[in-house]
């Protein structure tokens, strides 16, 4: 374009004061600057359950913490919410998949994946080790003993991600470089601008640097950020001079200002369109994009600049308002959540306070603990401040509780296995007694020893059905030989009730004979007979007893014989069945029984004998007397009777 003239020139310029105005007026709406929101931690936890001796196992929280040495910077849950689904590969599959990333280099791009890669791997590589634990307890394993394997694939995943955070770390060293070589040529960009204003060229050529260092510019990538802002005002206020400067003419102006306005109307139209997308996060960060083009746009005519920056401005501050309204609900949330999980945390710090003192009560805490743990996972993140705090306090308290029930089960682990001794003591002397024939004692032995065996406590569970069988099939060889030891014996035992119910119907039927010899003799028969019939089931033996009784008292009622013979004879009677018992010691006791009961009587008549010669010397002496005498008389025939039994017992001894 040739030059004009000056006049004409300044009656359509535009003054140095308004260009600057639309660039210093239109300030970047005030967003807010991504470090000062409160953005929730991509740091994923998981409750470090003690594993519940006997039956009872993790249950694997879905959140899963990586090791602290592999931990990377913190990338927002909804970033990481949208980005690949890793959750389908298998351990190798995501340990290739790391090293893929990282070999092709792309190391800003692919740090979203690498985090995503490593939650999923730990959480199967948890997964894992959480069933070999289960399977090691099923065994009956110790929990302290257990020792996972190392795992190859872990081993290699640390080494990519070693490398990764080497070529990482290179690459931001470079990337830092680059910045500050930026900020030098764009330095230099606005020094030249600034030295164009006092060039000597023609304006053609001056205002075709101009463009050059404009397009330079923009080619030119980013600076540091805290230069940003200062580097801009810079490069407006030149340019701005420029424009002052050369007095462009206003067509070539208003064709320049027209097609920023169209780029600022293109702009305005994209950021409304972000009104429309789901995620404020992803809606401010490309707002942040259109404000860079926006500053990079240049200005656009007078009487559309405010209108344009108004809209642009409207937009910025809808989708700002609604960026911040998402982290003051996700805050509110965040404080929400903390309070939710204090509660549970002061749940079982409560528990701790009172522990169980029963096994039974160790099963019930337990399962609270494991409620409480399941609520745990259904809660969300705490403010990033008390998130790791209110998690070191809640696993904390879940080690302890498991800790102390760990202690309390070896203490059983240790009663149980002395029970399992004494219960094998038990099981020995069992076995020993189990072939005996002894069997009122052994029956009086077996159950003293069962007894006992309830007395003592439960047994390790992995040998309690066995050692259970094992006494029981001692006791019950015993008894099972003594049943039928006994429906032997009971089978004999009815027999001998209907041979002593046919006797005793012989004796009631007895017709008495004339001669007193006859039906003395016939008695002792009875009687003979009787004794050698053998024992009757228990539950006759009274009542056969006592008819038996009556049937012969019978006969000696009818044998008119003294009292005293009766009585020998009955004693005679009894004598013969001891003696058919050939129980010499039995008739021995009652030998000497008679004998001291004879020396008493013959010591009591010496002392009434003295008494008499006593009384003689008193008034009314006769009654006295005479009660002593009859009693003298009665112990003198007691003594016959005594003598007589005592021969029968002799005679039956020397037979």
């Amino acid at each position: 374009m040739e030059p004009t003239n000056v006049n004409s020139v300044q009656n359509e310029q535009i003054s140095r004061t308004d260009v600057l105005a639309e660039h210093m007026n239109e300030d970047i709406p005030s967003v807010i600057p991504t470090e000062n929101v409160t953005n929730e931690s991509n740091a994923l936890f998981v409750v470090e359950e003690e594993v519940q001796y006997i039956d009872e196992h993790v249950i694997l929280p879905e959140d899963v913490a990586v090791p602290e040495e592999l931990a990377d910077e913190e990338i927002d849950e909804e970033t990481l919410s949208e980005a690949a689904d890793y959750s389908q590969l298998s351990k190798e599959e995501l340990v290739n998949l790391a090293e893929k990333l990282v070999k092709e280099g792309q190391i800003e791009a692919i740090r979203v994946d690498i985090e995503n890669i490593k939650i999923h791997f730990y959480k199967k590589h948890k997964s894992e080790i959480e069933r070999l634990r289960k399977q090691f307890l099923d065994e009956g394993g110790n929990p302290e003993d257990f020792k996972p394997q190392p795992d190859g694939l872990e081993e290699k995943l640390k080494e990519i991600l070693k490398h990764y955070k080497e070529v990482k770390a290179e690459y931001t060293k470079k990337s830092e470089a680059e910045k500050a070589e930026n900020l030098r040529i764009k330095r230099e960009i606005i020094e030249q601008i600034k030295e164009l204003t006092s060039t000597t060229e023609s304006l053609h050529e001056t205002f075709h640097q101009f463009r050059e260092l404009q397009r330079k510019w923009r080619s030119v990538g980013p600076v540091p950020q805290h230069e940003v802002s200062n580097l801009w005002e810079s490069y407006n206020y030149y340019v701005e001079k420029f424009y002052d400067y050369i007095k462009i003419n206003k067509e070539l102006r208003d064709l320049d200002l027209k097609k920023n306005l169209e780029a600022k109307i293109e702009l305005c139209e994209q950021a409304e369109a972000l009104l429309l997308e789901p995620s404020a996060v992803k809606a401010f960060r490309m707002l942040q994009e259109y404000h860079n083009k926006w500053r990079e746009i240049g200005p656009v005519p007078v009487e559309n600049r405010a209108e344009i920056w108004n809209r642009f401005k409207e937009i910025t501050s809808k989708i700002n308002k609604r960026h911040q309204e998402y982290y003051d609900n996700l805050k509110a949330s965040q404080l929400k959540n903390l309070g939710a999980k204090t509660v549970l945390c002061e749940k079982i710090e409560a528990i701790l306070q009172q522990l169980p003192q029963h096994m039974k009560e160790w099963e019930e805490r337990t399962k609270e603990i494991i409620e409480i743990q399941k609520v745990w996972r259904t809660i969300g993140f705490a403010p990033r401040k008390d998130n790791n705090k209110i998690y070191e306090r809640f696993r904390k308290a879940c080690d302890e509780f498991f800790a102390q029930k760990r202690a309390y089960y070896n203490k059983i682990k240790e009663e149980q296995n002395n029970n399992l001794q004494l219960k094998l003591d038990l099981c020995v002397q069992a076995e020993a007694l189990k072939d005996s024939t002894e069997w009122k004692k052994t029956t009086e032995d077996l159950i003293n020893i069962q007894k006992r065996w309830k007395e003592i406590g439960p047994v390790p569970r992995k040998y309690s059905d066995q050692i259970w069988k094992r006494f029981r099939a001692a006791c019950d060889t015993f008894f099972n030989n003594k049943a039928a030891y006994f429906a032997q014996i009971d089978s004999k035992y009815d027999e001998n009730l209907k041979a002593k119910l046919a006797l005793i119907e012989e004796i009631e039927n007895y017709q008495f004979d004339s001669d007193t010899e006859v039906n003395f003799n016939k008695l002792k028969e009875f009687q003979r007979r009787w004794s050698e019939i053998g024992f009757v089931p228990l539950k006759n033996k009274q009542e056969v007893q006592q008819r038996y009784k009556k049937a012969i008292d019978r006969i000696f009622e009818g044998l008119r014989v003294d009292d005293g013979k009766r009585r020998i004879e009955k004693f005679k009677s009894k004598i013969e069945q001891v003696a058919q018992k050939k129980s010499e010691t039995q008739l021995n006791r009652e030998r000497d029984r008679l004998i001291s009961q004879l020396k008493k009587l013959e010591s009591d008549i010496v002392v009434w004998e003295n008494n008499i010669g006593f009384f003689a010397k008193t008034k009314n002496a006769e009654s006295m007397i005479r009660d002593v005498q009859q009693k003298i008389d009665n112990a003198k025939e007691e003594i016959k009777v005594l003598e007589q039994k005592i021969r029968i017992i002799e005679n039956m001894v020397n037979d």
